[in-house]
């Protein structure tokens, strides 16, 4: 596993920081928030990053800074996998990386050239950059995979997706690894005016660290973050074959959708449930098996009851532990998914649960065992990841512990 984060820049001082309880969310830098018009000034920044500690200066100037993330990330799972994308092996290797946003900060750039020196200046490498699929291009190129390369996008269930699409690539015989996971940059002036304007971020300016809370009785929205996290997935035979050790076992993938709105969830939380009741059955699990949840929860006022409500249709009132690592990391919307599914890949492997911080007064239609504000030791034997995009795309992964 490899990432890029507000709370680090790789995996063990991102989980060191989780388990602290430390917030990553801070006042933006990237670009001028403090202006009176910008009523959202802070974001969970991917504090430190420098793309020259990652590629070169050419490789840098040709990635957006969501690839720029993903390549970072690809960097640290590659090398803790100890792959080696030799020919002999790179025709079954192949590259699956969402991302919600594509290209933004390139695309903005560009419109501004375009609107002031005309067409003709334009960089021929706009396309190239923008499009969903850049960072699974370019980690390709970087590793000379020749498998399935693709990206693809479901809003904040993107790395989620990705990630189960990937497993069914293997599955299916397409391909023995796939490195996969999603990458976001949207900590942008276009990111932070669009979805304020949805009416969906917090306006806690005053206090950062507290402003991203989900199932606090006062929370008030999420807060926009960046970052990406890339996992290796491989069939354990392979897996095994090449002396590699596994981390945990990916069991299965489930997808549905609400098919009701743009940006808001059925209220009824039906077809979320239906996702954790299809990705338990076809992992063989029963709903009592499993010890940890890492939920999608956002922080927003309609999002989290909801997804309460869909793990009670399934859980009944014995819902296992919970928790919302956005309320350190914010909503890296297409990076989240994979980045939390690497929080599962840890609780397994480390017996601790991450915690949800900011918790001061749950609410009383998210009863749940959160694991309030701090991380907890646990025997974690099986765990899912919650997704959850606007659009109405639910998604979920099973994982076990390896070995068993």
């Amino acid at each position: 596993m490899g990432l890029i984060s507000p709370v680090g820049l790789n995996v063990p001082e991102a989980w060191a920081a989780l388990v602290a309880g430390r917030s990553g969310i801070g006042r933006i830098t990237l670009f001028d928030a403090g202006a009176d018009h910008w009523r959202v000034k802070i974001a969970g920044e991917a504090w430190g990053f420098d793309p020259l500690d990652f590629m070169s200066a050419k490789e840098a100037r040709r990635a957006d800074r969501n690839v720029q993330f993903a390549l970072a990330a690809a960097a640290e799972a590659v090398a803790q996998a100890g792959l080696t994308v030799a020919p002999a092996i790179a025709d079954d290797v192949g590259v699956l990386i969402g991302c919600g946003s594509g290209g933004i900060w390139t695309y903005a750039a560009q419109q501004e050239v375009f609107n002031g020196k005309g067409p003709q200046r334009m960089s021929p490498l706009l396309i190239p950059m923008e499009v969903v699929d850049s960072a699974a291009v370019q980690v390709g190129i970087r590793y000379g995979a020749h498998g399935p390369s693709f990206g693809l996008a479901s809003a904040c269930a993107t790395g989620a997706d990705a990630i189960g699409m990937a497993l069914e690539t293997i599955r299916r015989g397409d391909a023995e690894v796939m490195i996969t996971g999603g990458a976001e940059a949207a900590v942008h002036p276009l990111g932070i005016a669009g979805f304020d304007n949805l009416g969906a971020l917090s306006h806690r300016n005053d206090a950062p660290a507290e402003a991203s809370r989900p199932f606090d009785a006062d929370r008030d929205g999420f807060v926009v973050s960046e970052g990406a996290g890339v996992l290796v997935l491989e069939s354990m035979e392979h897996a095994l074959g090449r002396g590699a050790e596994p981390l945990a076992e990916l069991l299965a993938y489930a997808g549905t959708s609400d098919g009701t709105h743009f940006t808001a969830p059925d209220a009824s939380g039906a077809q979320a449930a239906r996702a954790v009741r299809r990705v338990l059955q076809k992992a063989g699990l029963a709903a009592a098996e499993v010890d940890y949840i890492n939920a999608h929860a956002t922080g927003t006022p309609v999002g989290d009851p909801i997804e309460v409500s869909a793990y009670r249709q399934v859980f009944g009132d014995v819902i296992p532990p919970a928790s919302s690592t956005k309320s350190q990391t914010g909503h890296m919307l297409g990076a989240a998914g994979a980045v939390e599914t690497a929080w599962c890949v840890q609780a397994l492997r480390h017996g601790m649960l991450p915690p949800t911080i900011n918790q001061h007064r749950l609410d009383a239609q998210c009863r749940l065992d959160c694991v309030p504000n701090a991380a907890r030791p646990a025997s974690v034997g099986v765990a899912l990841k919650a997704a959850f995009g606007f659009g109405g795309h639910n998604t979920l992964l099973a994982l076990r512990r390896y070995p068993v």
